[in-house]
């Protein structure tokens, strides 16, 4: 999910005082509402819930409050896209996107569904390994421009090649359908290999939060399948029961950044509309019959997220059935922390820690 920017929601006004950013307000067609924060008193709310934030993580809250941005789940599909899409662009007035060797467009083509895809690359011509990205937003909104500045601080700091994935989203493409185009990308990538300048036996997966999911669900898929190798799978604060059951939907389900949980539930019903498959292992991979048998894991999760406790209990199930899988909890972030680069240092140590892994993992 795109960050709200301390510095990109709010500006100055001529008297020095701060002020909304108006347009992006306006572009929500929705009045300013309430927002609750983390410890101590929101500008609109005074709000004290039980678990502290990061004080960096508090001053983009505070920021969030004092402009006035629209809960998701009050929003249209469209006005929330247009909400994200006008943060993300904002943000790269203080926070432009680090410069790598090679950035491109290009498409999957025929027979692997037309998925648009953009390709960035770090280093030389050699075979290098890769990343399949997807991007997060509830498999609502999110873009590959939400997240074009994460993809090229991550492709930088692993040295690797990374392919993000612009998949079909809801609620004008319900699932599964999300889900078949993530895993027609990756297979791709995998067919393409030698074009692409690519080891075929260092093939990665990872995203976050709903790409977070889908990342584990092409893990799955690939296994079952057998179409191709993924050698490991990076999940990013992921969704992996979209039954919306976990105890951390109370504890942190109002007052705790972007993502709350009615907001949680405003995703899977644009996701599946009247007809609820959660409980389908290709919607949430926590269900899936078996663990056993998938590539290496790294579950990272932020403490104060409605998805805290879903993903550290997916990380406890990939142990216990012999997958080599390693969890880290980011104390005091929120959901959506991986990209607020430049603003909370735990957003930097989040992509080290994903370079760490795949090192490890790759050799």
């Amino acid at each position: 999910m795109a960050p709200p920017s301390a510095r990109a929601i709010i500006q100055k006004s001529p008297s020095g005082l701060m002020r909304p950013q108006e347009s992006l307000i306006d572009a929500c067609h929705v009045p300013p509402q309430e927002f609750s924060v983390g410890i101590g008193q929101s500008a609109r709310k005074g709000t004290i819930v039980a678990v502290q934030v990061h004080p960096q993580v508090q001053a983009i809250l505070d920021a969030t409050a004092e402009a006035g941005i629209p809960k998701i789940q009050t929003l249209t599909p469209k006005a929330s896209r247009d909400l994200i899409e006008a943060l993300s662009a904002k943000r790269l007035e203080d926070y432009p996107s680090p410069q790598i060797d090679s950035v491109r467009e290009a498409s999957t083509g025929a027979g692997y569904n037309h998925v648009p895809v953009r390709i960035y690359r770090s280093g030389d011509d050699a075979p290098q390994p890769v990343i399949v990205f997807y991007h997060g937003g509830g498999f609502v909104f999110g873009s590959l421009d939400t997240h074009d500045t994460a993809v090229r601080f991550l492709s930088r700091t692993v040295g690797c090649t990374i392919v993000a994935v612009d998949y079909r989203m809801a609620p004008e493409h319900r699932f599964p359908t999300a889900a078949d185009d993530a895993y027609q990308a990756a297979r791709w990538v995998a067919d393409n290999a030698g074009a692409l300048r690519v080891d075929p036996t260092k093939i990665a997966v990872a995203g976050d939060s709903a790409g977070g999911n889908l990342s584990a669900v092409v893990a799955l898929m690939a296994r079952d399948r057998g179409d191709f190798s993924v050698s490991a799978q990076c999940l990013i604060y992921p969704a992996t029961d979209l039954r919306a059951q976990h105890d951390s939907y109370e504890r942190f389900g109002t007052g705790y950044g972007i993502l709350e949980a009615a907001g949680m539930r405003w995703f899977i019903d644009h996701y599946f509309g009247d007809d609820n498959q959660a409980e389908h292992w290709q919607a949430s991979p926590m269900l899936a019959d078996s663990l056993a048998g998938l590539p290496p894991a790294l579950v990272q999760t932020a403490e104060c997220d409605v998805l805290h406790d879903e993903g550290r209990a997916y990380a406890e199930r990939l142990s216990a059935e012999g997958v080599d899988a390693s969890h880290i909890n980011y104390a005091g972030m929120i959901h959506g922390f991986f990209g607020y680069l430049g603003l909370v240092d735990d957003a930097e140590r989040a992509h080290r820690d994903v370079a760490a892994f795949l090192h490890r993992v790759w050799g």
